[in-house]
């Protein structure tokens, strides 16, 4: 909604004082970030959504003539903003998000004019968001050097303390098995997390954009303004979006929120995959001792371990764009010196303890 149109929309609504005291924070919030944001862009960003903020406070008191209580951030909002000004907006970006502030994607180093291109139609908006990304492939890769690295430097250690054949495989069945869990049962918490937050979030915006469509036009029309859509054509898109609630609600998610819907997957599908990848790359140290006895059998899991570490590195450099040579021989320097030291403190301690 314009500022010169009045409070029309929600005006005689009952009050809401929850509503009003979250908006109050967020105008708290977005004063205090502009305060210390260089980015002159995102600094009127800031004061713009914090000016809408304040407006949605006000409807958010609807015809009460009781003047409403005195307003003091939390605790947590006091701390989020504290790490903001002294880490920057943009590492701040997932707690200022988890506070509901708007425009966070406009952060992103991504989210520049020049990277992002702004839609012309209500039909285009949030189509880059939908293509596919490789967050998944490369999730699982560090899953497997995980595995790879832990187990090896487990079963080096067990194996430097003198323990049998039987014992060292004891033992590295039972460090893939403990990573193996602890970091399937991390990802479904983690993910479980993000996704009661989502749910929790968009529902309070279907409420908003119920009640309040113009000021949830407005605010998106800012965002895109900040980016160097002129205001006025960003107005005539956001007003025509709201009209479809899916549609607007699935834009008001990534571009207010900062939250993509198609990366939230699913908690046990993803704890089900770091089960997967860690256990994969813990069994190569591990596979010798399985099929034979022999003390011998150390220079298999070395030679395997060393293998799969530069394989693994390799792999890495697809995301990082480093040479895939120097990438595996990164990653098999860290692997070997990770072994070597787990290896000599198991010696010291078997001979210590023999």
């Amino acid at each position: 909604m314009r500022e010169d149109d009045g409070p029309a929309v929600g005006a005689a609504a009952p009050v809401r004082l929850e509503e009003w005291l979250e908006q109050q924070q967020s105008v708290w919030l977005y004063r205090t970030l502009a305060r210390t944001e260089g980015d002159a862009r995102l600094r009127s960003l800031f004061l713009s959504l914090g000016d809408a903020a304040e407006r949605q406070a006000v409807l958010a008191l609807g015809a009460s003539t009781t003047p409403p209580p005195a307003f003091r951030p939390s605790l947590r909002a006091r701390l989020v903003a504290a790490l903001a000004r002294r880490i920057g907006v943009q590492r701040a970006r997932p707690m200022l998000v988890a506070l509901r502030l708007r425009g966070m994607s406009a952060v992103t180093p991504s989210a520049a004019p020049s990277n992002h291109p702004m839609p012309t139609s209500a039909t285009e908006v949030g189509a880059r968001h939908r293509r596919g990304g490789g967050g998944n492939l490369r999730a699982a890769v560090f899953g497997v050097s995980d595995g790879l690295v832990s187990n090896t430097s487990l079963i080096l250690a067990v194996a430097g303390a003198g323990a049998a054949a039987g014992q060292v495989a004891l033992a590295g069945v039972a460090g893939l098995l403990a990573g193996a869990f602890s970091m399937a049962a991390g990802e479904y918490i983690s993910m479980r997390s993000q996704r009661e937050l989502f749910e929790r979030q968009m529902a309070e915006e279907r409420a908003e954009l119920e009640t309040f469509p113009e000021e949830e036009a407005e605010e998106l029309a800012l965002i895109y303004a900040a980016r160097g859509v002129p205001l006025e054509q960003a107005r005539a898109l956001t007003s025509t979006l709201v009209l479809d609630t899916e549609k607007a609600l699935d834009t008001l998610a990534r571009e207010e929120l900062g939250l993509n819907p198609d990366e939230l997957g699913s908690p046990w599908g993803a704890a089900l995959s770091s089960f997967l990848a860690f256990a994969t790359g813990a069994l190569v140290p591990l596979l010798p001792f399985l099929f034979a006895t022999a003390q011998r059998t150390l220079l298999w899991p070395v030679a395997l371990s060393s293998a799969g570490l530069f394989a693994v590195g390799a792999a890495l450099s697809l995301f990082s764009g480093k040479n895939a040579v120097l990438s595996g021989l990164r990653l098999l320097f860290v692997g070997a010196l990770s072994g070597a030291t787990t290896f000599l403190i198991g010696r010291l301690l078997g001979v210590t303890l023999h």
